[in-house]
């Protein structure tokens, strides 16, 4: 069994506050509270990962409901598995991992997601991230008295 990580029950916690607000300031939604129930005793026992079979039913749901809503797979459509790395160049997983993908429970998923995003050395986190910033629109001038450089356009 895979181990869900606190990022994750924070993340979930978010969502369903986003979706169900508490009407009078004090109430929470029953997703709320069964999220928090679980998210108080990993903070009370400085856990950050709790195993999914540990989860409360009423908990459990309210994760699997955010989850759904996230992206099911970190492809970027550049697989570099098929060419025979042991390590995807463009979403960071391992062979495995790509290969077993479907099978996975959501926590394997999300621990999968988790370390790629740690390790941040997929294609998907920094090439891609890289044009971005070259695209980006230039920077305007903080004053609009401060007179345009021969680079800037308006």
């Amino acid at each position: 069994m895979a181990a869900i990580h606190i990022t994750d029950i924070e993340a979930a916690i978010n969502h369903w506050r986003e979706r169900s607000p508490s009407p009078d300031g004090i109430t929470l939604a029953p997703e709320l509270r069964a999220l928090a129930e679980v998210y108080a005793l990993m903070v009370f026992h400085h856990e950050d990962e709790v195993d999914e079979a540990g989860f409360p039913a009423k908990a459990w749901a309210a994760w699997l409901g955010w989850y759904h809503g996230t992206p099911d797979t970190p492809c970027i459509a550049i697989c570099s598995t098929s060419q025979g790395d042991d390590q995807c160049k463009g979403c960071g997983r391992s062979f495995d991992e790509v290969q077993h993908w479907p099978a996975m429970t959501p926590a394997e998923k999300r621990a999968t997601w988790r370390r790629i995003t740690m390790e941040d050395t997929a294609w998907r986190f920094n090439k891609y991230a890289e044009r971005a910033r070259e695209a980006a629109p230039p920077q305007w001038p903080a004053d609009p008295a401060e007179p345009l450089g021969p680079d800037d356009t308006p």
